[in-house]
């Protein structure tokens, strides 16, 4: 059974930093690439970030290229979400997800939801002004 759990959420004021991290389990996590996305209230979950099997690429949306940095640690089937200078509209549940198929992956592109099969069940960051 998969499971993906994410942690490091809370509560944090402006321009503070935090660093979540995403455990994952039952899959063959060097061989599958990642993505977070997180979900404001009230709004639809949207893309963050991305990292390959390898780590060797990475992709970004606009909204947080610059502040924030995806890595993976396969040795230790752990995936990273390093937030820098975080405003309140960072404000929302961050959640970590996996895909093992490259054909899905690629077949949806790194930054849709249908391209992970695997998801975390959240965990909230709230960033105070």
């Amino acid at each position: 059974q998969v499971q993906m759990v994410e942690s490091g959420g809370g509560l944090v004021h402006t321009g503070d930093s935090l660093r979540l991290s995403c455990a994952a389990s039952g899959l063959t996590f060097s061989k599958s690439a990642m993505g977070w996305f997180r979900q404001a209230p009230g709004k639809a979950r949207e893309f963050l970030t991305a990292i390959t099997s390898s780590g060797e690429s990475t992709f970004y949306a606009d909204s947080v290229k610059g502040r924030f940095t995806i890595s993976r640690d396969n040795a230790n089937n752990m995936g990273y979400l390093q937030m820098n200078s975080l405003r309140p509209e960072d404000t929302a549940v961050y959640y970590c997800a996996a895909e093992s198929s490259a054909l899905v992956w690629r077949a949806y592109g790194y930054h849709s939801q249908r391209s992970y099969t695997y998801w975390g069940q959240g965990t909230q960051v709230t960033v105070s002004s």
